[in-house]
């Protein structure tokens, strides 16, 4: 396994500085004294010999992680599904206009060799997949960089997420991430912030049950324990009804979810009419009509992004603790 891991790393590490690829700009200080500079990402020692230039980012919640950190100048852009909400409204709202969306399709290799990526940052589920052959190992053949979402580490066939808890995996990835553009000082102060925003969250008397709806009539989708949810929910203050099922996003039967009888539902969101139409089919199928959730109509909705790895899950942690406030005890 060290053989094997040593490996990936050089194989990483020439990827940035082989192939005659000219990572930085010239003129750029990215050749200072604080290269090379060496991470962890997922197990893996990853070595940056210069700092990247033209990153391509995979999906929603991975490119703010980026702009959160002022990073769109070393963007070449980002690839996200055309459902990807208002991205108007978020904090970071002008590094989307600075960068440029480079398709709305599944990520792939020809995407970013047009773009002369120098680094692709995704996941595993989050663009990386050996289905596709898109993966770490094949971009570096190419002579192209990655970093790998760390909330994705173990997500390989038989293997589930749960390297580390969703909220310590967003801190990783932006200490790392202010490792490698050099930019610790930001790093720093984000993850400090984070972490008081979500301090500043009172302690609940009471914990209420929930239940995460992603999607599914026949059977529904949800969220285990090694999903971000898992955490989120229970530093809102609820209880994930499915925390016990050692799993990250999965599939369960209706009636594990009556029997459970969750006080509250929390919709995913995919930013499309998506919420209001799950809303409808919760509140009207009869399995769950005598659920406490439905019968008291108390259904929450976050995105999509709130629920994965992402620089928005300190407010979604907030605004879902706000609501969970509300609920009476049984």
């Amino acid at each position: 396994m060290r053989t094997k891991a040593v490996a990936a790393a050089a194989l990483l590490t020439l990827a940035l500085t082989g192939c005659g690829a000219e990572i930085a700009p010239r003129g750029d200080a990215a050749t200072s004294a604080h290269y090379p500079v060496t991470v962890d990402n997922c197990g893996t020692k990853v070595t940056f010999a210069q700092k990247p230039a033209r990153t391509v980012t995979n999906d929603v919640g991975i490119t703010e992680l980026m702009l959160a950190l002022g990073l769109e100048d070393r963007m070449a852009g980002y690839v996200m599904p055309d459902d990807k909400g208002d991205v108007g409204k978020v904090a970071w709202k002008d590094g989307y206009q600075r960068t440029s969306w480079l398709s709305k399709d599944p990520i792939t290799k020809e995407v970013v060799l047009q773009a002369k990526a120098d680094l692709v940052f995704a996941g595993w589920h989050y663009g990386f997949g050996e289905a596709d052959g898109f993966t770490p190992q094949a971009l570096a053949e190419l002579g192209i960089g990655s970093y790998v979402l760390s909330e994705s580490c173990r997500s390989g066939k038989g293997q589930e997420r749960g390297v580390m808890s969703p909220l310590d995996a967003l801190y990783t990835d932006l200490a790392n991430l202010g490792e490698i553009f050099d930019v610790r000082d930001r790093a720093d102060k984000l993850i400090a912030d984070f972490k008081a925003q979500i301090a500043a969250v009172p302690e609940p008397a009471y914990r209420p049950s929930v239940f995460l709806y992603d999607s599914g009539e026949d059977k529904p989708y949800t969220s285990g324990r090694f999903g971000a949810p898992e955490e989120i929910i229970a530093k809102a203050g609820g209880k994930n009804v499915m925390g016990d099922l050692a799993d990250t996003w999965t599939t369960v039967g209706w009636e594990s979810v009556v029997q459970r009888d969750p006080e509250v539902i929390v919709i995913n969101d995919y930013a499309t009419p998506d919420a209001e139409a799950k809303r409808k089919f919760l509140k009207s199928f009869p399995p769950l009509a005598g659920v406490a959730a439905v019968r008291n109509d108390r259904i929450f909705v976050l995105d999509y992004v709130d629920l994965v790895e992402s620089p928005r899950n300190p407010a979604a942690i907030t605004a879902l603790a706000a609501y969970l406030r509300t609920v009476p005890a049984r």
